[in-house]
């Protein structure tokens, strides 16, 4: 399964803010079996079990640091109770993550803060090379308000780069299974 760096897509509902943006970027990979039937809440529930095991403890980490700074987190045992009931609604919570808006064909997830807002979205498209497959897009844009959005993002953003493909290829496994 090849997961790959792509341009924003122009399709995406965040498109149009992308210049307010101070970070973007984007990984697709393709969805072969049973791709067609689908549907987008199926991806948003698969976002959020799809993190690698050492992705978990590095979100862990940051939530016991950024806590001592007064920014949100999200406990894993508070994510695991959510989970039963989540129905990947807009103004629905994951975590810290609250869905922001739902289409047929793309979530945006994410969330506002002191030091920064970011946004997550997850867009299923028509593969542009195979008919018969779909693309499963998750592009993330971030917008910081201050000194410490930026400071916070420094050593994020290495980790981010990693994180982002290694739940895109857990999440084309996982609705592929089902």
């Amino acid at each position: 399964m090849k997961i790959k760096k792509t341009e924003f897509p122009e399709k995406s509902v965040l498109y149009q803010g992308k210049k307010k943006f101070d970070y973007i970027d984007s990984f697709e990979g393709e969805l072969i079996y049973n791709s067609q039937n689908i549907d987008i809440s199926e991806i948003g529930k698969a976002f959020f079990t799809s993190g690698p095991k050492w992705g978990k403890k590095m979100f862990a980490f940051r939530n016991k640091v950024v806590r001592l700074l007064g920014l949100k987190t999200g406990s894993e045992t508070e994510k695991q109770q959510m989970e039963k009931n989540f129905k990947c609604e807009v103004g629905e919570h994951m975590g810290i993550f609250r869905v922001f808006d739902k289409t047929d064909h793309e979530i945006i997830i994410g969330e506002d803060d002191k030091h920064l807002d970011f946004r997550v979205s997850l867009l299923l498209d028509e593969n542009k090379e195979h008919f018969d497959e779909k693309s499963l897009t998750i592009s993330t844009t971030v917008k910081f308000h201050n000194w410490l959005g930026i400071l916070y993002f420094l050593p994020v953003r290495p980790f981010h780069k990693l994180i982002v493909p290694a739940m895109l290829r857990n999440m084309i496994v996982q609705l592929e299974k089902r």
